[in-house]
């Protein structure tokens, strides 16, 4: 039978840095993250959460169909990756994806495509750019100035009305 040897919960590195319980018996270094990479080599980003992509999903398709229209609402994290996606009743069946590459689009550029589809004129290889649809209907989600997410809605007769649903779910999460 083995011998046991108790680690403090918490313990401090010679230079006065916190260290994780068991870091330093393990044969970490003890910087910030014990037998992980130290905490200068990471970032912290911000993330959307759930209950909010679901609050601006809704409250887009509810303003499409308070103008009688049928789309498709998307909110994407700030790598495209799908948080909540809505199909309205009746909306097409190629709203799903639009919705989806616009919000990315927006979140990509951190501008609203409406914007982009401008850019587009300056530099029409933007649209080689796998993953993005230049057309309006996606707004950027942005916290201190970054982008953390993007929605897109993809449906109404015009791109400008998809966008002026996406606003109304950023309006539904804003201050």
């Amino acid at each position: 039978m083995g011998v046991a040897t108790a680690v403090p919960a918490t313990a401090t590195t010679a230079s006065g840095e916190y260290c994780h319980a068991g870091c330093q018996a393990r044969g970490g270094d003890g910087v910030r993250g014990g037998d992980g990479v130290r905490g200068d080599n990471v970032i912290t980003t911000h993330h959307l959460t759930e209950a909010a992509a679901v609050r601006a999903a809704q409250a887009a398709l509810d303003a499409a169909e308070a103008d009688g229209q049928r789309v498709s609402v998307a909110v994407v994290d700030r790598n495209g990756n799908a948080i909540v996606q809505l199909r309205g009743d009746g909306a097409g069946p190629h709203t799903y994806e639009s919705a989806r590459l616009k919000a990315y689009t927006a979140a990509s550029f951190n501008a609203p495509t409406s914007v982009l589809v401008g850019r587009l004129e300056q530099n029409p290889t933007l649209a080689d750019i796998p993953g993005t649809l230049f057309l309006a209907g996606g707004v950027p989600v942005q916290f201190q100035g970054a982008p953390i997410a993007g929605i897109g809605v993809a449906g109404a007769p015009s791109g400008l009305s998809d966008e002026q649903y996406a606003q109304a779910g950023l309006a539904a999460i804003s201050h």
